[in-house]
């Protein structure tokens, strides 16, 4: 064989094969591309997320039907809602969201500013975390019930008690997120900040913490699904109205369609409150992460 032949046989062998391994690579990764992108759709998440709840709603229709539970046991899910409607006829039921709602929402927002001041405080500062590191430790090991009689005696019955809960709550996820996450903060950054003049409040509001921010918003998540933890055991101080009082008058009196309906409440506003606070991180983090 001549050899302008043997190059061009080992010409179209090497392209070939090159192509073909090319080929290869290619396809896997261009395949691998379109589920990603087909499932970060909202519509399919929305309606992936959906299935679970779906599911198993239908198996607690099927269980209750079946007469596997008595009706006190699990009633059907058209007793829960025939509890809700009767509770919305009688004027009742937005009020009990409304005030857990409030009750929530004030606590969460005291107990994360406590958070966030405390966890700068300790994350900036060597000796305020070796002073007070060990006794805030100590205070979150305390049990949410624990603080019940106390905050009864010190604050009586009133709404400060139950704010003063669910703020204890709220404080701890804030304050221990915010205090690591600015002992990681890098430090040339922060010394490039003092370079242009930088210094305390302004250092820590323009460069340390829009540094954090994914970090503070974790904290906020949990402390916002501590705080309706919290709620429960808030409203069990001398509740007349709320979720949490609607549960334990509910078992205090066979109620337990109305005892699942305040549960489904609760896990309803919950993720509700999330979702709105997640959209607030994204704005957060394209705004100064």
């Amino acid at each position: 064989m001549s050899g302008a032949s043997q190059a061009r046989v080992d010409g179209g062998v090497d392209g070939g094969v090159d192509g073909g391994a090319d080929a290869d690579v290619r396809a896997p990764v261009g395949h691998g591309r379109q589920p990603a992108a087909w499932l970060a759709h909202p519509v399919v998440r929305v309606l992936a997320g959906l299935l679970l709840p779906a599911a198993l709603l239908a198996g607690w229709h099927t269980l209750s039907s079946a007469g596997v539970f008595s009706p006190v046991q699990l009633p059907a899910p058209g007793t829960v809602l025939d509890a809700a409607r009767g509770l919305w006829e009688r004027d009742e039921l937005l009020g009990h969201v409304h005030i857990s709602t409030q009750r929530v929402l004030v606590g969460f927002a005291i107990g994360a500013s406590v958070g966030v001041v405390l966890g700068s405080l300790l994350g900036l500062s060597r000796v305020a975390d070796l002073l007070l590191a060990p006794t805030i430790g100590a205070v979150r090991a305390v049990p949410s019930l624990a603080w019940v009689p106390l905050l009864i005696l010190w604050m009586k019955i009133g709404e400060d008690s139950k704010v003063t809960l669910i703020a204890i709550g709220a404080m701890f996820p804030v304050f221990t997120t915010v205090h690591l996450a600015l002992r990681h903060v890098d430090r040339q950054l922060v010394e490039a900040a003092r370079a242009f003049g930088l210094r305390d409040v302004r250092l820590l509001t323009a460069v340390q913490l829009p540094a954090v921010v994914p970090a503070v918003f974790s904290g906020l998540r949990l402390a916002l699904a501590q705080s309706w933890l919290f709620l429960v055991a808030a409203e069990l101080i001398a509740s007349s109205q709320g979720l949490g009082f609607l549960l334990v008058d509910s078992q205090n009196n066979g109620r337990t369609d109305r005892l699942l309906l305040a549960i489904v409440l609760l896990a309803l506003l919950g993720k509700t409150t999330d979702a709105v606070l997640g959209v607030v991180e994204r704005w957060a983090v394209r705004r100064w992460a």
